[in-house]
This record gives C-alpha cells, sequence and structure tokens, in this order.
C-alpha cells in the first residue's frame, strides 16, 4: 500500500474534533510515508487533511473538477493537481489511483464517493481496504444501517469486512495495511 484516498467534506461542520480528526490522519499518512489522494480542497475537511499530510513532511495529490478551480478552492501547496472535466471523472480517477479509501466525516458527496467502492468490492471488482474515521461515532448509524441492510438479506456478514470503522488514525491505517479481502460469493450467475 503506497496511496490512502481520502473521502470527506468540504465543509468543517459544527465540531472542531471532526478537523482535528482530518489533520491527525493526513499527518499519520506522512509519518507512515503513504500518499494521500483528494479532492483538491484546501477547506474544510479537505483542506485539514491535507494540510495534516504536508505540514509533516508528507505528499498529497488533488484532483478537481475544473469548475472548482474557479471558485478558487484548489489547494495550493500539493504536489501535484490533476483538473478534470466533472465530478464523475474526478471519482473515478480517485478510485483509480488509490490503494486503499478511508471515509472521513463528510455529507453526500463523501457518502456516494465510499458507497461506489464498497459496490464495486461486493460485486468483486476491487479488493483494497477501505475503512471509515469513525471519529466522534460519527458513522455509527450507517454502520447500524448497514447491519439491518445485512439482517434483511440484501448484503452478506461477508460483505460487512469489506470495511473497518476505526476512531484512530494510526489504527485505521494499521488495519488498512493488513487487510485481506473477504471471500465474496456471487448471487447471480
Amino acid at each position: 500500500m503506497k496511496s490512502v484516498c481520502v473521502f470527506c467534506g468540504s465543509r468543517n461542520g459544527n465540531n472542531k474534533l471532526y478537523t482535528d480528526a482530518a489533520y491527525a490522519f493526513g499527518k499519520a499518512l506522512a509519518e507512515q510515508n503513504l500518499l494521500l489522494i483528494y479532492g483538491g480542497a484546501k477547506v474544510g475537511m479537505m483542506g485539514a487533511v491535507a494540510d495534516g499530510a504536508l505540514q509533516n513532511g508528507g505528499k498529497a495529490i488533488g484532483v478537481l473538477p475544473v469548475f472548482f478551480r474557479k471558485k478558487e478552492i484548489a489547494h495550493a501547496h500539493l504536489d501535484e493537481l490533476i483538473l478534470v472535466d466533472s465530478m464523475h471523472e474526478r471519482k473515478v480517477k480517485l478510485i483509480d489511483m488509490s490503494d486503499a479509501f478511508v471515509a472521513l466525516p463528510g455529507g453526500f458527496g463523501t457518502l456516494d464517493e465510499i458507497s461506489e467502492v464498497l459496490t464495486l468490492s461486493q460485486l468483486g471488482k476491487y479488493k483494497k481496504p477501505m475503512g471509515f474515521l469513525n471519529t466522534g461515532g460519527f458513522y455509527n448509524h450507517l454502520l447500524a444501517f448497514f447491519g439491518t441492510m445485512e439482517k434483511e438479506a440484501y448484503i452478506t456478514p461477508n460483505h460487512l469486512r469489506l470495511f473497518h470503522a476505526e476512531a484512530d488514525p494510526v489504527q485505521l491505517i494499521s488495519w488498512l495495511r493488513q487487510y485481506s479481502a473477504p471471500e465474496v460469493k456471487r448471487w447471480i450467475k
């Protein structure tokens, strides 16, 4: 594992705990010599995770749709900024460039991005590790809903092993490094 893609919000949210955790996650990536790949912005959680990596000797690559660059939200100190035409192209580029994925607190965009990776893993297209940085229990309700999906037989118990939720950045990175993809049996032949 050489790179970790972080999906997270372009807003800070109401709780400074989230931006502090984003910074700590970026710092942990830098300390473990892992390349940060993310959405390319200098604002919100995105800015905090990038600053955490860059201010602690790490490297970061951002992928930003051109229309956001006009709003001047691009992070100015990245090792590389890749401009794309659309949000869809951004998501594809982020996924293709990365060895692992982590969702930090965020909104609909964050949920869309990590859901795509979960779906591709469920379908057996990827065997890359993914996790949720569950700062302050931010993802508790979503994780409970995943349990409901399994209980109602829309996913299997093995699908719940495609990811890990952890509040501590270093422990989450350790889990990503040790990940072994579970066997996911196809229900459609």
